[in-house]
């Protein structure tokens, strides 16, 4: 077995078996395991398999995502954390000089969140709604990178009041619609092309990915913002 190292995506890693490959981070906190993800062990250094059926950022990894603008470094605003599997795994990505302000509106996936951010440094927990920006604009500072994934009808909506609100000018987007959420009876692909134009000026679509076979009916719009 061996540790490839992804160039375009620093942080990130293909772990090479002989029975094919597993995408993974470098663990910051060795040991752990958030999910009952796989952990490897490679040279004294540990990694955390990163599951495509868990994780929809993993999932696009997979089939292919071009860009991918979590780094080290990188201060991310995470709307929609729920208990925290990606986001343990941008953890690992962005590294002690990086930021993750994990936004969430449930009370119970925010229980196991807060433990997560108990040995996470990087992860900053805020029980808030996405709706509502102002509400923890105290809290969260100017943003490299917003990830959503909140299954609401009125997602883009959330997306553009959070990207006026806290995204820098040049700043990235990976906006994950869930079609279903907006409309049950209707073909995916229609919704999806919706959703990219209710975005409007000023929002860049880099890539979009459909996410099957990993998530059904759901894709990633990669955004890059310019006002």
């Amino acid at each position: 077995m061996r540790v490839e190292v992804q160039e375009r995506f620093p942080g990130v890693y293909w772990l090479r078996f002989q029975e094919g490959r597993k995408l993974a981070t470098r663990s910051a906190v060795p040991g752990q395991r958030v999910y009952g993800e796989e952990i490897v062990e490679v040279g004294g250094v540990e990694y955390r398999v990163w599951d495509p059926y868990r994780s929809k950022l993993a999932s696009a990894l997979h089939l292919g995502l071009r860009e991918m603008p979590v780094r080290p470094g990188s201060r991310v605003l995470y709307l929609g954390a729920a208990s925290g599997t990606t986001a343990s795994h941008l953890s690992d990505v962005v590294g002690e000089e990086g930021r993750i302000w994990c936004v969430e509106v449930s009370y119970r996936p925010m229980r196991d969140l807060l433990r997560l951010c108990e040995s996470r440094r990087n992860l900053i927990p805020i029980l808030a709604d996405a709706r509502d920006p102002p509400s923890y604009r105290f809290l969260v500072g100017e943003a490299d990178v917003i990830y959503q994934d909140v299954a609401q009808p009125d997602q883009a909506e959330i997306l553009r009041r959070n990207l006026a609100a806290f995204l820098r000018p040049g700043g990235w987007a990976l906006f994950f619609v869930k079609a279903k959420s907006i409309d049950v009876t209707r073909d995916s692909r229609e919704i999806f092309g919706e959703e990219r134009e209710k975005l409007g000026e000023g929002v860049e679509v880099v890539e979009q990915r459909i996410l099957h076979p990993y998530e059904r009916d759901h894709a990633l719009l990669l955004l890059r913002k310019s006002f």
